[in-house]
């Protein structure tokens, strides 16, 4: 028998989950909050909201249509913001281009969406005069300017930002249209290959905004977020959304704070100047925040933080503890919108032993409100929550990426068995904690076991000496692969490390029983820097190709 289907009355509003709607709260409960902008502009909401209409306007007017993609190329700005609301809120498609890639990739990137229309701010002139006779299907090139005197260069344009919004009236009519109509696309980039687009739908960002609420609604004493947070995103904005918090904190009607090209030394600024409580990073912009000229001097307590993008080192989470950070881990990735799970604390775990609190604060957390996340060996099978045994996430949420742009064979593989495939190892224990081992790709198969890079990471970096630490898999001809670690000596400590230091300092977790002996590293190399993504992680891609 059918399932039960009631037909909606005729005059009832059958309401879309459209992002337009995300803007109801905010409008009526802080009509009057700011958005701020370094220390160049300051805005309301109710401005903000006759400017999204005013965009949409002078975008419909040089031709944007419902369907058309318009790319970005900005820094994090109150202008980047209006461009997350009114391109997919008109109809179009925003792209959000990441602006780290070369210059080739990022050629590649635009035309894989299918872009007629680029804003880009006026520092990246040069870049898109470069790109723009490789960007055939462009119709329209609209500057974005921080000052008026700033230059463009003499490339034409159809337009400067707030000249087009100067043309566009603030009652601009958005339309409502299918929830599932795509609202943005960005690019991720993976191990082999060009980037891969994902795509996200008006009802996938809705419904990943109203998680994200309830998940950080829930938790009943750290990590809160509430309307009365001051956000400012340390995620770039070309990056998942900003892992989705500009929506999220829109909804919610917070002051926002845009930091703009973004440097450690302007984070510490806006954070003192205008009180920001709530942010989000890597490991490494955390590290660069604790470390940056003036930090120790301003006052860190308020702030709640949480750490994606790679795993929070025990070091550097008793660090920004040690300043009064609220700081703990969360865990997705670019074709989850991210949210998946986030490590809020069980009230049982909190204000205890320090360092029992400590090991959930850098576990990727609990599955977040709607996730069907499960740990599967290579048949499917879930693996025991026992906190042991170890199996690659696979996930399924309301707001997941339903495939690769342009890539069906890519997007086969990552949604084989009708789960989504993350590609990271990890375990589960009978809480419902995941710690993630490592990426499948950069585990260490050594002997017959199984070594986390992670792992063997955060153990080395526990080392006095040491600054920053990376692990590798190199090929070896008994054991098939063994560890290289690769470790930046602190500066500052007063007697340099050597390589037989750091095998010791393993091998006394092995006597501890945390890790096995076949961890001890023989290879040690001391490096200067380490690569970094375009996101600020350590790029063990680049790292694998030097050290193969």
């Amino acid at each position: 028998m059918p399932v039960r289907i009631i037909p909606p009355t005729p005059s009832a509003y059958v309401y879309p989950l459209l992002i337009k709607h995300l803007l109801h709260t905010s409008m009526t409960r802080a009509p009057d909050q700011e958005i701020v902008y370094r220390d160049l502009r300051r805005r309301t909401y109710r401005e903000f909201r006759e400017r999204i209409g005013r965009l949409a306007s002078g975008l419909t007017q040089i031709g944007v249509d419902q369907g058309d993609v318009v790319a970005i190329l900005e820094w994090d700005s109150d202008r980047y913001h209006e461009c997350y609301f009114a391109i997919p809120m008109m109809g179009a498609v925003m792209q959000t281009v990441n602006v780290s890639l070369t210059p080739e990739d990022i050629a590649y990137t635009i035309v894989d969406s299918g872009a007629t229309t680029v804003l880009f701010n006026a520092d990246f002139a040069p870049l898109v005069a470069k790109l723009r006779p490789h960007l055939e299907a462009v119709r329209n090139w609209v500057s974005m300017l921080d000052r008026p005197d700033q230059p463009v260069t003499a490339m034409s344009v159809n337009a400067e930002y707030e000249a087009l919004l100067s043309i566009g009236s603030p009652y601009f009519p958005f339309p409502d249209f299918d929830e599932n109509a795509v609202a943005t696309i960005f690019h991720t980039t993976g191990t082999t290959g060009r980037p891969k687009g994902v795509h996200f739908s008006h009802r996938q960002i809705v419904m990943h905004s109203m998680a994200v609420l309830v998940e950080y609604g829930l938790t009943p004493k750290h990590g809160r977020f509430h309307r009365d947070d001051v956000y400012m995103p340390m995620t770039p904005m070309f990056h998942v959304h900003a892992w989705g918090a500009p929506y999220t904190t829109t909804l919610a009607g917070c002051k926002l704070v845009f930091p703009g090209r973004y440097s450690p030394e302007i984070f510490v600024k806006l954070i003192a100047s205008e009180g920001v409580t709530w942010t989000h990073c890597v490991p490494t912009l955390l590290q660069m925040l604790l470390t940056a000229p003036g930090s120790e001097s301003v006052d860190l307590s308020r702030l709640r933080m949480v750490i994606g993008g790679s795993a929070l080192p025990p070091s550097l989470a008793r660090a920004a503890m040690a300043r009064g950070i609220d700081v703990f881990g969360g865990y997705g990735m670019s074709e989850t919108a991210p949210m998946l799970t986030t490590s809020h604390i069980k009230s049982k775990h909190l204000g205890g032993d320090f360092e029992e609190e400590l090991r959930y604060r850098i576990a990727a957390g609990i599955a977040a409100p709607l996730v069907d996340l499960r740990i599967v060996d290579a048949n499917m099978a879930e693996v025991p929550h026992d906190g042991e045994a170890v199996g690659e996430i696979v996930v399924r949420a309301p707001w997941l990426t339903t495939g690769y742009l342009n890539n069906p064979e890519a997007s086969e593989v990552l949604w084989g068995g009708g789960y989504l495939h993350t590609g990271d190892v990890a375990s589960i224990d009978a809480d419902g904690y995941v710690r993630i081992a490592d990426r499948i790709k950069d585990i260490v198969k050594t002997g017959g076991e199984w070594v986390s890079s992670i792992a063997l990471e955060n153990i080395i970096m526990e080392m006095p000496g040491v600054r920053k630490a990376a692990v590798i898999p190199i090929r070896d001809v008994k054991w098939g692969e063994r560890p290289l670690a690769l470790v930046i000596r602190d500066p500052e400590h007063p007697e340099a490390i050597s390589e037989d230091d750091v095998r010791l300092h393993v091998a006394s977790y092995v006597e501890r029983g945390l890790i096995s002996k076949i961890a001890i590293p023989e290879n040690v190399t001391f490096v200067a820097e380490l690569p970094l993504t375009s996101v600020g992680k350590i790029d063990k891609k680049t790292l694998r190709a030097l050290y193969s």
